[in-house]
């Protein structure tokens, strides 16, 4: 198991739920419809991300591959840009906040391709 994921996994899911739960009790009365749908998106997107962490993290020793460990850092690194820029524009509406997030994205996907080259490279 991979320790650092294990832990990031379960930040990202305890706080993607914490969160979540303070948007539907205590936003939803104070941003617009359409910042609640970019709060809900970062939180979805967190949690799927905290899902594949511990995926990551659960992968036995014999599996993993330097490909593995790299999409486990860039989903770390991905979910925290593209999750908080979109926490951030939702709560204060300051849209140049909107130009970060695709660069969370990039590292979202960058991981998703680096987790698909493990597949076919295995262990190295």
């Amino acid at each position: 198991m991979k320790r650092p994921f294990f832990l990031a996994a379960s930040v990202l899911g305890f706080f993607s739920i914490a969160l979540g739960a303070f948007a539907t009790h205590a936003l939803k009365n104070v941003i617009s419809a359409s910042g609640l749908v970019v709060f809900e998106l970062a939180v979805r997107y967190q949690m799927y991300h905290a899902l594949a962490l511990l995926g990551v993290a659960l992968v036995p020793p014999a599996n993993q591959s330097r490909w593995l460990t790299w999409a486990g850092w860039l989903w770390v690194g991905g979910t925290l840009i593209f999750s908080v820029s979109l926490y951030l524009l939702a709560i204060t509406g300051w849209t140049m906040l909107g130009a970060i997030t695709p660069v969370g994205g990039m590292l979202l996907l960058a991981g998703w391709l680096c987790l698909i080259v493990s597949a076919f490279k295995g262990q190295d």
